[in-house]
Formats: structure tokens, sequence, C-alpha cells
């Protein structure tokens, strides 16, 4: 087991992407800074660098249409 991670006597059942290492990380798991989640599933859990890209483009979109609203009116 790596330092930074802990063994928890009551861990979280979710599923985490380290960020760090690119691993996913389930009951022990790495510093919270480190990681994206929790995610309902291990397969999930792979996914959150798209997950979270996509959500990114979706309030940047949102975004643009809230500062458009202003210049119309």
């Amino acid at each position: 087991m790596a330092l930074w991670r802990k063994k928890d006597p009551n861990p979280d059942k979710g599923w985490y992407y380290n960020t760090k290492t690119g691993e996913v990380e389930h009951l022990e798991v790495s510093r919270a800074i480190d990681r994206l989640g929790p995610y309902p599933d291990e397969a999930t859990a792979r996914r959150a660098l798209e997950i979270a890209r996509q959500r990114t483009e979706e309030a940047d979109r949102a975004d643009r249409e809230w500062g458009n609203r202003d210049s119309d009116g």
C-alpha cells in the first residue's frame, strides 16, 4: 500500500479516479485533492475525465448563453 493511502474503518462505498496516478480507487483512497468522484461504479470512475470534460463544456455553453442574454437587452 502506498504511503498516501489510508485504511479507513468506515470506507466510502464510492469509486474514485485518481488524477495523479490515472488509477481507479475503491475503499482505500488517496488524498481528496488528487481524485474525482465518488462515482457509483468502477466503469463510471474510469470515464471520470470524459465526464468532467463534458460537464465543463456544458457549463461553458450555459455561461455563453447567459452572457448573450445580457447583451440582447
